[in-house]
């Protein structure tokens, strides 16, 4: 089996079960008030925000920037990776 994603940090893990289990330090509610969320994407080379269109390699390195275009207003999120 491939390795699995956070979506929000990009954490990476051999299972669902590890991955969903474990406190997230970027859940969108604070760090650590919630579990992992499974990336449903598929891997790739590129990792692109769904909302402004930057790029990164990592989910984590797209995760870790604001986002200029983040629904709740400018810099109040982070980037979130098109599926």
């Amino acid at each position: 089996m491939a390795d699995v994603y956070c979506i929000n940090c990009g954490t990476r893990s051999s299972t669902v079960a590890s991955l969903t289990g474990q406190s997230c330090s970027r859940h969108p509610l604070g760090p650590s008030k919630g579990k992992h969320i499974l990336y449903e994407g598929s891997a790739k080379s590129q990792y692109v925000c769904k909302y402004c269109g930057s790029k990164s390699l990592t989910i984590a390195s797209l995760t870790g920037q604001s986002c200029s275009r983040h629904p709740l207003g400018p810099s109040k999120g982070k980037h979130s990776p098109a599926l």
